[in-house]
Parts: C-alpha cells; sequence; structure tokens
C-alpha cells in the first residue's frame, strides 16, 4: 500500500521502476569503487549506508528494505570471504552483515519517520496559519516558539521579530489576575479563558479572548502553551457605546416621567442614586447620597412614616414598600413623592438590598386636586341643573291642566251670563274643571313621590281607556284650531303595567304637539291616534298631525332637553315623555310622513306579561 500510494504520488509504478535499477545500480558502482581502491568492510557498508539513506528519502518502506538487501549482498559477495561468491565461510561474518542491514532498515526508518513528522507540523503550521485567530506557542519560559499570520496581523510584529522573545514583555500584557494564580489554574486544569489586555506595536491597546491549552511531553511534563486570541476590542466599545446610549435614554426617560430610581444596601446602609433621584430631592451630583440627606428633605409629619419604614426593613419584616411622602424646601416650596422598591435580587437574610423607584407626583396631585374641585363644583352645577328642569318640568306639566281651568272656567263665565244661561254646558265646563284640577293634583303627587325617592303606582291599564281620556281633555284645543280627531283604535289589545297620569301626560304632550305645530298652516287640520299590535307582542300608539313636519337637522335633538323651535316653548315635553316611557320598558320615535304631511311620534310598550317579567 505504501507503494502504490508512493507511485501514485510520484506518477507511475515506472518511477519506481527506474528508482530501484539507479538505486541498485549506485550501490553496485560504490561496491566496485571499494574493490577497485582495496577499501575494508566497514567503509564500503557505511557508504552504502549513507546513499541508502539519501535514496530511501525518495520513496516508501519497500525502496527501503529493497536497497539495505541489495547492498548486504553485494557487501557479502565482494568483501567476505570467499570474495565474488555468496557463501558466508565464517560465522563471524554474518554479525558485520546483519548489523549492516539492520542499520540501513532501521536509520531510513528513522529519517522517514523525522520527515513525516516534520511534514506533519508543516501542515499544522499551515492550517494554524490559515485561522483568523491570532495563535502563538509559548515554551515554559514564556518565550515564543511560535507564531502564525493572524498574530502578525494583530499585533503588528512579523514572525521573525517574535521568535524567541519573552510574550508578557512583547505584549504588555495585563491580566485580569496574578500571573502566578493564573499559571496555578492552567497547571491544574490544563486549560484557561478569559480577557486579556495586549498592547500592539502602534502601541495601540487590544482587548482579546484569550483561550490557553497546556502541552505536555510523554511523560505528562508540561512544555508549552499554546495561547489563541481574538480580537474583541471593537465588540466591546460596540458594547460600551450601546450601554453609555441605553444610559443616556434612560436618563432621558427618567426626565421626562419625573422617576428616578435608587439602591439601599441595608447591613452596609450605602445608598445609591439616579441622575433624576438628585434632582427630585435637589442635591449636587458631587455628594454621596445618604438616608439623612433623605431626612432633611422630609416633612415634620412624614418624618415617622419613613422610619418605621426602615425600621421594618432593617428587621427583615417587609419585602417591598408602597409609600408616598412630601418633601419641604425653603420658601414654601413642597414635593409629593410615590416611592415603591422591593429586595433586590441579591438579597438575603445576611446582606438585603431593595432596590425601587421614586416619582415626582407633585403636578399629579395638584391635578388631582383641580380635578376634584372641578367636579365638587360641577355636582353644584348639576344639582343646580335638575332643580331647574325640576321646575321646568312642574312648570310644564302642572301648566296645562290649568291652562284648561282656565279655559273652562271662563267658558262658564260667558255660558252663564247668556239668558237664559246655558247650565248644561256650565255643568260639563264644571266637570271638566273638576277633571283638570283632578289630574294637576295627581300631577302634583307623582312629582313629589319622585322627589322622595317613592316608586310610582304602576296598575294594569287599557291603553284605549287613556286615549279617550286624553281625547275628552284636548278637544277644545284642536276645535279651536278647527281642526278634527280621527281614532283608530284596535280592539282586543293586551293591557299594559304603567302609571295612568304619566301615560296621559305622554299622549296629551304628543296631541298638543301636534296640534301646535298645524297652527301654522291652513290646511284641513287633523289629528290621527292609533293603537295597534306589532309583530311581537307589544302595543303601539302612534299620534299623526298634517302640519309642515320636522327639519332633518332638528331630529338628532328632538328629545333632548330644553331644545325647542317654538319661541314660547320650554322645549321640556318631549324629553318628559322619553324619560317615562324608558320607566315603563318603552320607546318613543318620530319620523316625517311619507306623503310629506305632518309628522308622526309613536311609542311602543311591552304587554303586561312582558312587563312584570321585565
Amino acid at each position: 500500500m505504501a507503494t502504490l500510494r508512493s507511485s501514485g504520488k510520484k506518477g507511475t509504478w515506472r518511477y519506481l521502476i527506474v528508482l530501484w535499477i539507479s538505486g541498485c545500480l549506485l550501490l553496485a558502482a560504490i561496491a566496485a569503487v571499494g574493490v577497485w581502491a582495496r577499501m575494508h568492510f566497514a567503509t564500503v557498508s557505511f557508504c552504502m549506508l549513507i546513499a541508502i539513506v539519501l535514496i530511501s528519502l525518495l520513496d516508501s518502506f519497500i525502496s527501503s528494505a529493497l536497497f539495505s538487501t541489495a547492498g548486504a549482498l553485494l557487501l557479502n559477495y565482494f568483501f567476505t570471504p570467499p570474495e565474488y561468491s555468496f557463501e558466508i565461510s565464517e560465522a563471524s561474518d554474518i554479525f558485520p552483515l546483519a548489523a549492516f542491514l539492520v542499520s540501513s532498515v532501521a536509520v531510513t526508518s528513522l529519517v522517514r519517520r523525522g520527515r513525516e513528522s516534520e511534514r506533519r507540523l508543516r501542515e499544522q503550521a499551515r492550517l494554524l496559519d490559515l485561522s483568523h485567530d491570532a495563535i502563538f506557542v509559548r515554551d515554559n519560559r514564556d518565550v515564543i516558539t511560535y507564531w502564525n499570520h493572524a498574530a502578525e496581523a494583530l499585533y503588528g510584529w512579523r514572525q521573525s521579530e517574535a521568535l524567541g522573545k519573552d510574550a508578557s514583555e512583547l505584549l504588555n500584557t495585563v491580566f485580569p489576575i496574578s500571573r502566578e494564580e493564573l499559571q496555578l489554574i492552567l497547571l491544574s486544569d490544563g486549560h484557561w479563558e478569559g480577557e486579556l489586555r495586549h498592547t500592539n506595536r502602534r502601541g495601540d491597546q487590544v482587548i482579546v479572548s484569550s483561550r490557553w491549552t497546556l502541552q505536555r511531553d510523554e511523560n505528562g511534563e508540561p512544555v508549552g502553551t499554546l495561547e489563541s486570541n481574538n480580537d474583541i476590542t471593537e465588540r466591546l466599545r460596540a458594547e460600551d457605546r450601546l450601554r453609555r446610549i441605553q444610559a443616556q435614554y434612560l436618563d432621558e426617560v427618567q426626565k421626562l416621567s419625573r422617576t428616578g430610581s435608587f439602591g439601599w444596601e441595608v447591613k452596609t446602609g450605602e445608598v445609591f442614586w439616579s441622575a433624576q433621584a438628585f434632582e427630585i430631592f435637589e442635591y449636587d451630583l458631587n455628594e454621596a447620597p445618604t438616608l439623612a440627606m433623605v431626612r432633611n428633605r422630609l416633612h415634620p409629619d412624614d418624618v415617622a412614616v419613613f422610619e418605621q419604614m426602615l425600621k421594618d426593613a432593617n428587621a427583615g419584616q417587609i419585602a417591598n414598600f408602597d409609600v408616598e411622602l412630601r418633601l419641604s424646601f425653603p420658601g414654601d416650596r413642597s414635593k409629593q413623592l410615590h416611592i415603591v422598591g422591593r429586595v433586590g435580587p441579591n438579597g438575603s437574610p445576611d446582606s438585603r438590598q431593595f432596590i425601587g423607584a421614586v416619582m415626582d407626583v407633585t403636578t399629579a396631585r395638584q391635578a388631582d386636586e383641580r380635578l376634584r374641585r372641578a367636579m365638587t363644583e360641577l355636582s353644584r352645577a348639576n344639582r343646580a341643573s335638575a332643580l331647574g328642569e325640576l321646575g321646568a318640568s312642574i312648570a310644564h306639566e302642572v301648566g296645562q291642566p290649568l291652562s284648561a281651568i282656565s279655559t273652562n272656567a271662563e267658558a262658564c263665565r260667558m255660558w252663564l251670563m247668556r239668558d237664559p244661561p246655558y247650565f248644561d254646558e256650565v255643568r260639563e265646563g264644571v266637570e271638566q274643571i273638576i277633571a283638570a284640577g283632578s289630574r294637576a293634583g295627581a300631577i302634583v303627587q307623582r312629582i313629589r313621590r319622585l322627589i322622595k325617592g317613592m316608586p310610582s303606582e304602576h296598575t294594569a291599564i287599557d291603553i284605549n281607556d287613556v286615549i279617550e281620556e286624553v281625547v275628552g281633555i284636548v278637544r277644545r284645543d284642536i276645535e279651536r284650531q278647527r281642526g278634527k280627531f280621527r281614532l283608530i283604535l284596535a280592539p282586543g289589545l293586551p293591557l299594559v303595567v304603567g302609571d295612568r297620569v304619566q301615560l296621559q301626560q305622554v299622549i296629551i304632550n304628543l296631541v298638543l304637539n301636534g296640534i301646535q305645530a298645524m297652527s301654522t298652516t291652513t290646511a284641513n287640520k287633523e289629528i290621527t291616534v292609533v293603537s295597534q299590535r306589532d309583530a311581537g307582542g307589544n302595543v303601539v300608539v302612534s299620534v299623526r298631525d298634517s302640519g309642515p313636519g320636522i327639519a332633518a337637522e332638528n331630529l338628532p335633538r328632538l328629545f333632548d332637553p330644553f331644545f325647542t323651535t317654538r319661541s314660547s316653548g320650554m322645549g321640556m315635553g318631549l324629553a318628559i315623555c322619553t324619560s317615562i316611557l324608558k320607566v315603563h320598558g318603552g320607546r318613543l320615535v318620530a319620523e316625517n310622513n311619507d306623503d310629506g304631511q305632518g309628522a308622526t311620534f309613536r311609542f311602543v310598550l311591552p304587554p303586561m306579561n312582558d312587563s312584570k317579567a321585565a
């Protein structure tokens, strides 16, 4: 296999044949010269040994063995008696021939092994030169014995300049620990890793991530150290720049949020503040922060709270705290602080460390106080507004029956002045006055119950009956406008649950709104009241007028309190209707009629069973 590998490396078998023939001829020539010059056996054997060693360098062990055998045969043939014969007459001649054969094989093997070792070392050195890491080898005296190309590029010294130099002196090495401690670790573990600081040829400092590997001989004794260094200078500078940028951003964020950070070593009493913490307590950055500096700034009423917090922290009774304290400054200035903290990650029973944040919440607390005062003022305004709405509601609700009483009383006086008096009309007018008075009294009772917070009286009601009662109350108003009522009441409607007076007020308001809307028209004036049942079983009441309708821009605000389009209106009627229907579980909607004549107000009430369920 060795011959084949060799022949493959040199070319072909032809090379081997030429080598073997040439080698044998050279040995024969040496023998011929020895015979001609009558040289001794030892001299000729020495010359042959040298030739065999030189020729064997050109090929493998097989060639060495071949040449050694050929040389032994030539020595036997020409220089041992009987000469010119391969016979050995004396046994003593066997020893020198065997010695020559063994010596030549051994010497050529050793030479070849040395060459192979040298080749492997050159190959390893070539591989080390291809590495991007700076690699060099130091002996036990710290003298450099190997220096690769990456080391030349990193440090600036060429290999010829670095070899033989003391590594620590050449690179001005700064160790993270003493050199003696580092050497003990290397001898104990066989390797070491860490960061070193070197100085290159230009005088610039280079920071490297270094890996040391101890080299030992066959007996295990240290013979040197392989050191591999990776330049991390730029990476560390980038990390340092990033840390500075992060610190700068953190400082700006703390300024914007008025939040400082702190640390407190309970055992030693040491305190650490961020720049913003110094700003909050208004101390100079050059001063070393202490707990006494905090006490000096505290409001006298908050000192006890602070001292108790310190006492609990020293006793290990709290793992975190959340407290608000006040600071006092000259000129009657003060600050409100919100301080939070917790035991740090390195906290232990023997060494407790608190970390936390101190926030200047003065502006926030002042804003809270302003908001509280504003809420108080708003509440007072709301109460006044509520009283105004209540007064407007009372005036609107009671105004209708009082107006009816006044109108009917005036009519009765006119009928009594007739000759003869119209007693039947007077009787009807008095009855309407009594009904209006009763309705006004009921309204007052309802408002009194509302003010006292008492629930209204809800009973089962036939909505058609309520509609007919309302028509009787407001008939004179529509007749005064020379208009007419039209009722379309569906029979057999389910009963609804509610306050009879309140539902009367809803229908009266809707009918009177329709009558007032028609006062500006000269066409046929008609109020149509329809009751029916929808697909869901609810009771629906619609009040349709033939007035001008509702302007599109007014539809969204139609049910807002105090919104009105009439100069004499109060804007409470529809708002009251909406409130009443909401209490009864109903809803009110308004829309213009499809034919462009007037508008329709429609409310929906759930039937009695649904009302009870609700």
